[in-house]
């Protein structure tokens, strides 16, 4: 299973299409599900509510702009190498202040997707696009490039 842990609704219809889209397309290859938290004025509050959600018997990959950048071959592989190990995946994004220390290194992961920032909607759909591109290739199946 993989799940998604993150702060905040995404309110843009296209962002909600886009992500139930790539939802639907993974759920072909893997049970998913998005766990959203409430956007929280208060930062610490904001952790305190992420760090009530992790469970450490997952495999938790904090997704942070300090992490190690992979390709989407490479990112395929490591989802795959963890799911023989580990059936539970857990990508945990934060709020529009990040994630603190002890999240990043309480994670067994943590991963940059580039240095640019990016609107939560819109990484999350990212995201989304990036675990179905890792089981195309981990199936061996065709899919644009």
């Amino acid at each position: 299973m993989i799940k998604i842990l993150c702060v905040g609704k995404i309110k843009e219809k296209y962002l909600n299409d886009l992500i139930d889209d790539y939802l639907k397309r993974i759920s072909k290859y893997t049970k998913i599900e998005i766990i959203e938290l409430k956007d929280n004025s208060i930062y610490q509050k904001e952790i305190s509510n992420l760090k009530e959600h992790i469970n450490d018997n997952d495999y938790n990959i904090a997704l942070d702009l300090r992490g190690i950048m992979l390709s989407s071959n490479d990112l395929a592989l490591k989802i795959d190498h963890i799911r023989s190990i580990n059936s539970n995946i857990t990508f945990i994004i934060g709020g529009s202040l990040g994630l603190d220390e002890e999240i990043r290194n309480k994670a067994d992961l943590v991963l940059s997707f580039s240095n640019l920032t990016f609107p939560h909607g819109l990484f999350r759909g990212l995201l989304l696009e990036q675990i179905y591109r890792s089981f195309k290739i981990i199936n061996n199946e065709t899919y644009h490039k």
